[in-house]
């Protein structure tokens, strides 16, 4: 990816992720999020995952965000007016802002430029069952990372998929209840 494209995404992302924080307006601070998701999935784009990419546009623009949206305009939040912020907040999120940074600088500053190794594929299709998709892509020394996700995803996390979906419904049809107005 050309440095002026990453950078290009990588500020709309953070730019983004910032908007979401410092925006008053709930319905503004999703679409800021909506923003960063963008950002990042053209940083995925950049890293050649595509299939990463299109996913979180798809699923975390698109999906999800709806759902907030939907849940923000059915809890009816209205703006509160704006208070003088207090000091003790502010410097807390500072130092640890600051603290994070200088954690990250000496990480980065002792991590070794070393190389990783490379990729044997074709050793690799020797883990999954002959003649399935997987096995074929990994022989043609091709990386099969939509099958991967897939095959992961409804064998060893189907558990934990199902429950996921189960608890969004719930969250959902819980927001539904608690926003409807009481008639007494």
């Amino acid at each position: 990816m050309p440095l002026p494209i990453f950078w290009l995404f990588a500020l709309i992302m953070l730019f983004g992720a910032a908007a979401v924080v410092l925006l008053r307006n709930p319905v503004a601070s999703a679409m800021s999020m909506v923003a960063s998701f963008v950002g990042l999935a053209g940083l995925f784009v950049g890293l050649n995952a595509y299939f990463a990419g299109i996913i979180q546009i798809l699923v975390y623009a698109g999906a999800i965000m709806v759902l907030f949206i939907f849940i923000i305009m059915l809890l009816d939040l209205n703006t509160d007016k704006k208070k003088a912020p207090k000091m003790a907040p502010i410097l807390g999120g500072l130092g640890i802002v600051i603290a994070f940074t200088i954690q990250l600088i000496g990480v980065i500053s002792t991590t070794p430029d070393k190389t990783l190794p490379a990729l044997d594929l074709p050793a690799a299709a020797a883990n999954f069952t002959p003649g399935t998709q997987i096995a074929k892509n990994l022989s043609a020394n091709s990386l099969p990372d939509v099958h991967l996700i897939g095959q992961s995803l409804f064998t060893e996390y189907n558990l934990p998929l199902q429950i996921l979906g189960v608890l969004l419904l719930v969250a959902t049809v819980g927001v539904v209840v608690l926003s409807k107005k009481q008639s007494n």
